[in-house]
């Protein structure tokens, strides 16, 4: 399944669902015993593995972290061809003031916001896609 790739169907379709709990960004230069299903996300970058973990998970770990996020998903089938839409919720979230970062997996895109900001940027995507 290839996902859709209209923008003007993304938009109105893409049903942000705010995920329970808090979420941490770490960086690791050494093997760890981390549970591999307890890794939301990881990307390997020069510096080191940066890993995206349950605060809880971070924790236990003893791993630092500056940044506790909270996790929305766009529930839409996005093609990973898709244009437009990673600009249009980032912008529409920076007229708010809420910093975003964003992982685009093979089914869903998924924001990170900070925690303080996760009811206004909710809002501010629902609100989006009604436009």
């Amino acid at each position: 399944m290839a996902g859709e790739t209209s923008i003007t169907e993304l938009l109105k379709t893409m049903r942000p669902q705010l995920n329970e709990g808090d979420y941490v960004f770490c960086s690791i230069t050494t093997p760890t015993e981390i549970n591999q299903k307890d890794i939301i996300g990881s990307f390997k970058e020069q510096e080191g593995l940066t890993l995206i973990l349950n605060k809880e998970t971070a924790d236990e770990h003893h791993l630092s972290y500056d940044y506790i996020a909270a996790w929305i998903t766009l529930t839409v089938h996005s093609s990973l061809e898709a244009v437009g839409l990673t600009a249009a919720f980032s912008n529409a979230l920076a007229k708010e003031g809420i910093s975003c970062n964003v992982i685009a997996a093979y089914y869903h895109d998924h924001i990170f916001v900070a925690k303080k900001d996760a009811e206004k940027a909710m809002a501010t995507l629902k609100e989006l896609s009604i436009v």
